[in-house]
């Protein structure tokens, strides 16, 4: 594939981006099965760059709106070539060369804007602080008020791609066996922080390639995920409900963390997301003691309401805005792809009243979500206790993820940003 090739793919993928009603992981994922022919360097390019677009969004529109030019696809890749990789204007006049394949050669008034764009950075004392470190407007009062004058740090962590954690599955291999089996196949790793099963890949690696993976022994699952079931206290042969279970990220970490014994009733609305994690639980050898049941079918809604005092730890990652996953979801910042705001505050309401009465006396009611915004955590969690004097907040062991609730971020934890409150039925 030619460079220019790669410049056009990246400027088609960022004119779907922008009317796609699809996250922009799935856009690439379907416009690159569409197209074989293109090579994985080539398709590790283009994906690398238009995230690397979208990581400055906020800023390579300023520029945009400075030069008084339309915040088109085309110019998007001028400035972006311009001002974060600095190239002239013979280079981009080579890319843009019309030839098969090629973007359209430049007009004018293209030309006109690499003209006085170069010389410049990306960054420019002019840009509000909220442009600098990419903060959508309609958060940015928000999260002012919640971290204060860490609020430019904080957000600024949150724009360097994601650090590559791996959860071990402890029920099959010990975190030391693992460390040193990806050691023989190349990859290093150290231990994470907080998470007693996680590790750490201190650099890029193809993880699919390695034993541990083919085995079953590892998962990919960001450290303040890992931290979310570790906060449920499970223990061999308890009785667990994860509510939101999605395709099981936390609903393996889980039943590795049981051992094997016990039983966990994995549901979620999507049916086919829990419907693809069953592969990963029979890779992890821990699938004969999950229950998978879809909330799509009747019959689990009606089960779920008969389940008075069941359960031992009942596990609820609400659907949220994700604003703490921005790291890993920049597109995520300028666009909302399901439910708004108050839209997802009533369904997190609903979810802790209907499971609420699931727990046993003296079990956990675990509320968790990847969210930085107050009213999705805190202000949740102390509502649901006002109405609900029979439960009371346990907080996390170490106080450094938090008091009373645990609360992540890029910043302090090297994670995404994750809320949780562990609550005690008593």
């Amino acid at each position: 594939m030619k460079p220019q090739a790669r410049i056009q793919a990246c400027i088609e993928l960022l004119e779907i981006i922008g009317t796609s009603k699809i996250p922009m992981d799935s856009t690439i994922g379907d416009y690159m099965r569409g197209r074989r022919y293109i090579g994985s360097k080539d398709r590790a390019a283009v994906v690398e760059r238009v995230y690397a677009m979208m990581r400055s969004y906020a800023k390579l529109l300023w520029w945009l709106e400075r030069m008084k030019v339309e915040d088109s696809p085309r110019n998007f890749m001028i400035a972006q070539l311009v001002l974060c990789e600095e190239a002239d204007e013979k280079r981009i006049k080579d890319l843009f060369d019309a030839s098969k394949f090629s973007p359209e050669e430049l007009r004018p008034d293209e030309i006109e804007l690499i003209e006085k764009l170069s010389g410049k950075t990306l960054e420019h004392p002019d840009m509000p602080v909220s442009v600098r470190v990419e903060c959508p407007a309609e958060y940015e009062e928000i999260l002012r008020n919640y971290f204060g004058a860490e609020f430019e740090n904080e957000m600024a962590a949150m724009l360097p791609p994601a650090i590559l954690d791996i959860r071990v599955n402890t029920f099959l291999r010990s975190r030391e066996d693992v460390k040193e089996s990806l050691k023989k196949d190349g990859i290093e790793s150290t231990d994470t922080p907080y998470s007693p099963w996680g590790l750490r890949v201190n650099r890029k690696a193809f993880l699919s390639k390695t034993k541990a993976f083919n085995k079953g022994w590892i998962d990919i699952q960001d450290e303040g995920s890992q931290l979310i079931a570790h906060v449920c206290g499970v223990k061999p042969g308890l009785q667990v409900l994860d509510y939101c279970a999605g395709a099981g990220g936390k609903t393996l970490a889980l039943a590795s963390a049981m051992q094997r014994k016990g039983r966990i009733v994995a549901m979620d609305t999507e049916e086919r997301r829990l419907e693809k994690g069953k592969a990963r639980f029979r890779k992890a050898q821990v699938a004969d003691i999950i229950e998978v049941r879809p909330l799509s079918d009747e019959r689990h809604r009606k089960w779920l309401r008969r389940q008075k005092e069941t359960f031992d730890v009942v596990l609820l990652d609400v659907p949220c805005t994700g604003t703490g996953t921005w790291r890993r979801n920049p597109d995520t910042r300028w666009r909302t792809y399901g439910p708004g705001l108050e839209d997802l505050l009533k369904v997190q309401r609903e979810i802790l009243e209907k499971t609420a009465i699931c727990v046993k006396k003296g079990g956990r009611l675990v509320y968790a979500t990847c969210s930085l915004l107050p009213s999705e955590n805190e202000e949740q969690v102390e509502a649901f206790l006002k109405d609900h004097p029979e439960f009371s907040v346990v907080p996390p062991e170490d106080e450094k993820l938090g008091a009373p609730y645990l609360r992540l971020t890029p910043l302090r934890h090297a994670t995404d940003g994750f809320f949780a409150a562990v609550m005690v039925k008593i």
